[in-house]
C-alpha cells in the first residue's frame, strides 16, 4: 500500500446556524505529501474537525478544490464517497466508543469493519491489525475489560482495518492519562512509519503536537501557521495574505500597521509602526 496525498485550494465550507450562514472554513489551502504524519492544531471552533470531515467525505465543500489521492472529493457522489471510505480512507471519530460495536471484542470489531471493503481488496488479517497497534493479547477480550487506552487503540485499529491510504483521527489521545496517550501516539507513529499510511490528526495537547514532525494551525477558518520539527512558521496564502503565527498575532492588536522592508540578502522584516509615525 502507499499513502494518499491531500491537496486543497480555496476550500470553503458554510453551514447554517440560527438562520445565518457561518463560514467554518474560508479558503483553506494545504498540501500533504503521501506518507506524511500531520497534526491539526487550533482553538475550539477554528474549523479543524470540519476540515477532517471534508477530507473523509462526511461533509461536502461549499466551494474550492479538495483531492484525496486521485479522488476529487468535491465532485463525488454519495456512493463514490462510501466506496472511498470503505477502501481508501479510515476515520477515527472523537470518543473511542463512537467507532466501536460495544458487544464485539477487538477482533470481531476489525472483522466487521473489513466487511465493507471491496471484495478484490487484499486485506490484512484482523490479528495483524491488532498486533500493529499492540493489542495482540487483547484480541478476544470484551471491551468492558479493556483500559481506556486499549479501547482507544481498538478504535484506531478499526480505522486502519482495511489498511487505507489515509487515516483521519479526531483527538485520538484526548481524555487519556499520559501513559495511555503516549501508547496511542506511538501506535499511530508506528502505523505511519511501517505502512506508509498518510495520517492527519487533530490534537489540543501541546506535548502531542511537539512530538509530530509537522503541524498545521487553523484559526478562524484559515491557516494561521505551520510547525516543522517544533519550529513555527507563517504561511503565505495563495492570495498573498500572510496570517501571523498565534504567538505573534497576540502581540499585535487588530489594525496594527506593519512596515514591510527587505534587505539586500532577501530577508523580509515586519516592524510595527509607532503611532507618531502613522
Amino acid at each position: 500500500m502507499s499513502g494518499l496525498a491531500i491537496s486543497t485550494s480555496g476550500l470553503v465550507h458554510i453551514y447554517r446556524s440560527q438562520g445565518h450562514d457561518v463560514a467554518a472554513l474560508s479558503g483553506i489551502g494545504i498540501s500533504v505529501r503521501p506518507g506524511e504524519l500531520v497534526g491539526l492544531l487550533g482553538p475550539s471552533g477554528a474549523g479543524k474537525s470540519t476540515l477532517l470531515q471534508l477530507c473523509g467525505g462526511l461533509l461536502t465543500p461549499s466551494a474550492g478544490r479538495l483531492h484525496i489521492g486521485e479522488h476529487n472529493v468535491a465532485t463525488m457522489t454519495e456512493a463514490e464517497l462510501d466506496r472511498m471510505r470503505a477502501a481508501d480512507v479510515g476515520i477515527v471519530l472523537q470518543g473511542a466508543g463512537r467507532n466501536l460495536i460495544p458487544y464485539l471484542n477487538p477482533l470481531d470489531n476489525i472483522r466487521y469493519a473489513q466487511g465493507a471493503a471491496p471484495r478484490d481488496r487484499d486485506l490484512p488479517t484482523p490479528e495483524e491489525v491488532l498486533e500493529l497497534v499492540g493489542l495482540g493479547r487483547q484480541a478476544k477480550s470484551p471491551l468492558g475489560k479493556l483500559t481506556p487506552g486499549q479501547i482507544q487503540l481498538t478504535a484506531v485499529a478499526v480505522g486502519i482495518a482495511t489498511y487505507p491510504g489515509l487515516l483521519l483521527a479526531d483527538e485520538p489521545t484526548s481524555q487519556l492519562d499520559h501513559q495511555a496517550r503516549d501508547e496511542v501516539l506511538s501506535a499511530i507513529s508506528t502505523i505511519n512509519r511501517t505502512t506508509g499510511m498518510t495520517v492527519l490528526l487533530i490534537t489540543h495537547d501541546p506535548e502531542v503536537a511537539a512530538a509530530l514532525p509537522r503541524t498545521i494551525t487553523i484559526r478562524d477558518g484559515r491557516i494561521a501557521s505551520e510547525g516543522r520539527s517544533g519550529e513555527e512558521f507563517a504561511v503565505v496564502a495563495t492570495d498573498g495574505s500572510l496570517p501571523l503565527p498565534p504567538h505573534v498575532a497576540d502581540l499585535l492588536p487588530p489594525g496594527t500597521l506593519l512596515r514591510v522592508t527587505t534587505t539586500e540578502d532577501g530577508e523580509v522584516r515586519l516592524s510595527p509602526v509607532e503611532q507618531e509615525d502613522s
